[in-house]
């Protein structure tokens, strides 16, 4: 039996719970220093309700410390994972291989995407240096994944599965160090593949003006889950650690329900990682939360429009075309209903997203606050704001029980209540009823709100005629929810101090770079690391000492030549410019594009 776990992101605590009443086997979250996302820290107090709240569940809790680390943070680092251990986290998510050399308490250790996993080679290797779980790059294609699970069929492996997209692979994307002085690898990424670019020629030409040529759309393989399963992942990773509350209850809903499905049609095969089971008061709606349009990237191979150049903002739902404009409203030719408050926007003639907010909605016909410049009829609208789904998810929106069967059992000397494992008593008198009591104790067994069980049989002897009374079955409710929420934290405590097993003197063999700045070293451990590793042609990582001649910034695998359907391995026309190509900033900087084919792959320098 598969075990399948549904991985949310949290920003924080409030979103982290919500995470879990809506579905998730797993919660990852970043502490306050050196998480990927340096605007979504938590204290290790809020961590610690986190693990103490989600553990009742049997859902686990990871920790981010994944940026590359440097020598004056080591001591605080290592610190700050013992406390992690000490507070029952389940795992922390690892770029900096300096990680390994820490004196550190038994914790399982993931190798964050940020490491470039996507070779079988490179998990193969992380998985002899004691790494108990590997995080995917997002690129790779489900052959791909299937082709590393049969090589490593022991190694666990995540994959997203919805959310933003880097354009360029993880770990290994400089630009906004370059241009800006902040590291995506310190967890301060500027978004530089957001931008517009002019694209232009050798001979300076100009192809595409002030376009997001580097602007992926969001990921979304809710369609796709099973053909992953199948592949060979075991978690299921949102994308979405700087996102709000309500984003996070409505994906992890959606996602939760599709799992519940696949596991509804193999029963046998498959099993949730955690417990509880989910009622929710909405319908969940991929289409109505944040998403710049949806791309299933390269899940089964390159496929076209899989960037944005439009717009790196939020799109939305399509809600239909303008049909009739009047001078302070406008008529929608569609199905969608409307509500006073809804966020719309539309591509404008110049390719720009214009967005407006609707003041007032009489059915179909919507009087926006001010009329927008540039609406005309036939304009395709989408809604990147619908208030009255927001609504909804702004209260309680799920609720998350734990079923339990109860046994009571006459002792000795009283009454033991148990279930899920766990069995309490207390002294009573063994009265016979005058009446029968079946029902009545059933009913206060029962009444579990308020707790996160619920009470799906109580199975008492056949022969069972005595009288209790209630306040005294209350009180062997009340310890036994008390013991059975002790004992699932205690699981999972138990479980998550399971000290990395290290293959002593395992060589080297995750991919092998021919600039030595991109692996990333940055402190003196992973200097000792790499050389006790073999490798010799060691440097500084690009954020410690900028390289001094044209740097590789990106390696992706968007290519502009493909997207311009100039890509002549995939049966694309012959390019009608002279190459090598250019993309340029709006302040004039330029990269140079180079086209590595026998890779597939598209890499961008910086010129100077």
């Amino acid at each position: 039996m598969t075990a399948l776990e549904l991985l949310a992101p949290a920003k924080n605590l409030a979103c982290g719970m919500a995470a879990v009443d809506h579905g998730a086997d797993a919660v990852y979250i970043g502490a306050q220093r050196f998480g990927a996302r340096a605007a979504a820290g938590n204290s290790v107090e809020d961590i610690r309700q986190l693990c103490d709240y989600a553990h009742l569940y049997g859902v686990k809790v990871y920790v981010t410390v994944n940026t590359i680390i440097y020598d004056d943070e080591l001591e605080a680092t290592e610190q700050l994972i013992c406390q992690l251990a000490e507070i029952g986290v389940d795992a922390i998510l690892v770029q900096d291989m300096g990680v390994l050399r820490m004196d550190l308490p038994p914790i399982s250790l993931h190798a964050s995407t940020q490491t470039d996993n996507r070779t079988v080679e490179k998990v193969r290797w992380l998985q002899q240096l004691g790494f108990q779980r590997v995080v995917l790059a997002r690129e790779l294609s489900v052959s791909e994944i299937a082709a590393i699970h049969k090589e490593v069929p022991d190694m666990p492996l995540e994959v997203f599965v919805h959310g933003a997209l880097c354009v360029s692979y993880s770990g290994l994307c400089y630009a906004s160090q370059y241009c800006f002085g902040r590291s995506a690898n310190r967890g301060a990424c500027a978004q530089f593949c957001r931008m517009k670019f002019d694209l232009l020629d050798a001979d300076g030409k100009e192809i595409e003006h002030q376009r997001h040529l580097l602007s992926l759309k969001d990921m979304n393989q809710s369609d796709h889950l099973e053909e992953l399963i199948e592949a060979g992942a075991t978690s299921f990773k949102i994308e979405g650690r700087l996102k709000e509350v309500s984003y996070v209850k409505n994906v992890v809903a959606a996602y939760s329900q599709r799992l519940d499905a696949i596991i509804a049609r193999h029963p046998d095969r498959y099993s949730r990682a955690s417990r509880g089971h989910c009622t929710y008061s909405f319908t969940p709606n991929l289409n109505k939360t944040f998403n710049r349009g949806f791309t299933t990237y390269f899940l089964h191979g390159r496929q076209p429009d899989i960037f944005s150049p439009d717009t790196p903002k939020a799109m939305g739902e399509y809600v239909g075309f303008v049909k009739e404009m009047r001078r302070d409203s406008f008529n929608v030719a569609g199905t969608a209903t409307f509500a006073n408050g809804d966020g719309l926007c539309f591509i404008n003639e110049d390719r720009e997203l214009e967005g407006f907010r609707v003041n007032r909605a009489e059915g179909n016909r919507l009087y926006p606050h001010e009329m927008p410049r540039h609406l005309h009829a036939g304009m395709a609208l989408y809604r990147n704001n619908d208030q009255e789904f927001e609504r909804q998810l702004s209260r309680q929106s799920s609720e998350r029980k734990i079923p339990l069967v109860m046994r009571l059992d006459v002792t000795d000397d009283g009454f033991a209540l148990s279930a899920d494992g766990v069995k309490v008593s207390i002294p009573c008198e063994h009265q016979q009823a005058e009446k029968p009591q079946r029902e009545n104790i059933i009913r206060q067994l029962s009444r579990l709100g308020g707790t996160p069980y619920e009470c799906s049989r109580v199975a008492l002897p056949d022969d069972f005629n005595y009288f209790i009374p209630s306040s005294l079955l209350a009180e062997l409710r009340r310890k036994l929810v008390e013991g059975a929420a002790f004992e699932g934290r205690m699981c999972r405590l138990r479980g998550s101090k399971v000290p990395p097993s290290r293959v002593e003197g395992a060589a080297f063999a995750g991919r092998r770079y021919g600039l030595p700045y991109l692996y990333n070293i940055s402190n003196r451990l992973a200097r000792g690391f790499y050389e006790e590793q073999g490798l010799s042609d060691i440097a500084p990582a690009f954020e410690v000492r900028r390289p001094k001649d044209a740097a590789l910034l990106m390696q992706c695998r968007h290519c502009l030549r493909y997207s311009l359907g100039c890509c002549m391995k995939n049966g694309g026309g012959r390019p009608q410019w002279k190459e090598p190509l250019f993309l340029r900033l709006g302040d004039g900087r330029r990269f140079r594009l180079d086209f590595d084919c026998k890779q597939c792959q598209m890499n961008v320098y910086a010129t100077d």
